[in-house]
């Protein structure tokens, strides 16, 4: 029997044209945000049925994080967006709340716990994860999705699932030892975090049982001096992954084809359009589209999110995977977040762009963005924290370098300030460094 994520792609169509029309018209008969968000945009819910279900996304309007947010706020605690009572719902998950400041709450009936259960499946056989594998989670279990349901959906698979929450970086690199970990599950940062924390410890992490990193929650995975310094110091292969606490789990990088994340498109609809102009973007010279990805999941239907605008930068490859799979494929993963851009002497620039130059040198630690307006005029800072104490003439050299690498790539000259070894904060889970005053 095919693996649905081996289909081909008339198959893959088909059915995620068949699902779309069947969650459409169960929003709009039993879901009152999706009720009031389409009558508000003018259409008329009586009449969706007669749709051609090829032609329905067309006739629907975006939905957008700030869209539930107020949702949230005007119907507390949850919202409007369930297809149920809340009796029906066994599953509480909450948002960092990183890009609007306040957390967003999201529930999953049974039967939706299940979808994102398959969907991890899929996700694991797509990376190339290995009946003995154990995977080892070092962070705390909080109330976002994370890796919640990578945890459960890995340990019903028949893998040892680790749980490293509670723990110093030190304890999580003897429990890893110790246990005899493949796979580490985190985010790029915390994977850079305890490779610093192994070097202080003179803990020969390059030697441990671990073959895999799979992280996410920030860009970083697909992002080449990122992910070359994570490998390099772990000697392990990374995974890059990608998913939302209000979508699920959606994307992954093949085993076969590194810096690329494969989009989930047996359970999903993915659309990519200008995020200025809201319509679609149009593809390059080489095929390739570029612009923010909005998504529709198919199997999440207790709480469904029919074209949500992701905020996320992404670019689809334009050539075949080697993999063989039919999935669009996003090259370099997601590339930043479009609300994050900054507009620096008329360039338009991603801290992610930034941090892939900054991690091209072994000497940096750590780093923080500072952004700040002077004059009518966008400023950026970007303070620099070295692995060990620099000399006066080094902290200079080392700046020039990087104010000529930054100069050279990306247009403009940033201030650069050295900082005091350990004066800038560490992170377990998504990295916060840009500071907007």
């Amino acid at each position: 029997m095919m693996l649905p994520e081996d289909q081909s792609r008339s198959a893959i169509v088909a059915q995620q044209t068949e699902r779309l029309g069947l969650i459409v018209l169960d929003a709009a008969r039993r879901n009152v945000f999706w009720q009031r968000h389409w009558s508000a945009a003018g259409l008329d819910l009586s009449a969706l049925a007669g749709i051609d279900p090829s032609q329905l996304l067309a006739h629907l309007p975006f939905v957008t994080k700030v869209d539930l947010a107020a949702d949230q706020a005007a119907y507390p605690p949850y919202g409007s967006n369930l297809s149920a009572p809340v009796s029906s719902y066994s599953r509480l998950h909450q948002t960092s709340g990183t890009t609007t400041g306040v957390p967003m709450r999201w529930l999953d009936t049974p039967a939706s716990w299940e979808w994102i259960m398959g969907s991890w499946q899929q996700l694991f056989r797509i990376a190339g994860f290995r009946s003995d594998d154990r995977l080892f989670f070092p962070f705390s279990f909080g109330p976002f999705l994370g890796f919640w349901a990578g945890f459960e959906g890995a340990s019903r698979s028949g893998k040892l699932c680790i749980a490293g929450g509670g723990m110093t970086s030190s304890a999580r690199l003897k429990m890893l030892r110790d246990n005899s970990a493949t796979v580490v599950c985190c985010t790029p940062t915390y994977a850079l975090r305890l490779a610093e924390v192994a070097a202080e410890e003179q803990f020969d992490l390059r030697a441990s049982t671990v073959r895999l990193l799979l992280v996410a929650g920030e860009p970083g995975g697909s992002i080449g001096s990122i992910r070359d310094r994570i490998e390099s110091t772990w000697n392990a292969r990374v995974i890059d992954h990608w998913g939302m606490t209000e979508l699920g789990p959606l994307a992954i990088e093949c085993e076969a084809s590194p810096n690329g994340m494969h989009l989930l498109e047996t359970e999903c609809i993915a659309e990519i359009i200008d995020p200025q102009s809201s319509t679609s973007a149009q593809p390059d010279s080489t095929g390739a589209v570029t612009g923010e990805l909005v998504i529709t999941n198919l199997g999440r239907t207790g709480s469904p999110l029919i074209r949500y605008r992701t905020g996320d930068l992404v670019t689809t490859d334009s050539q075949p995977c080697v993999c063989g799979r039919n999935l669009m494929r996003l090259k370099g993963g997601i590339l930043s977040r479009v609300d994050d851009m900054l507009i620096i002497r008329g360039n338009n620039v991603f801290p992610s762009s930034i941090e892939a130059i900054l991690r091209e040198y072994p000497e940096i630690a750590e780093y923080r963005l500072q952004v700040r307006t002077e004059r009518a005029m966008t400023h950026l800072k970007i303070e620099l924290e070295a692995v060990s104490n620099l000399s006066d003439v080094d902290q200079t050299q080392l700046a020039s370098r990087v104010d000529e690498a930054i100069k050279a790539r990306l247009n403009f000259h940033p201030e650069i300030a050295v900082v005091a070894v350990g004066s800038l904060p560490r992170f377990e889970l998504k990295g916060r460094r840009l500071v907007r005053e």
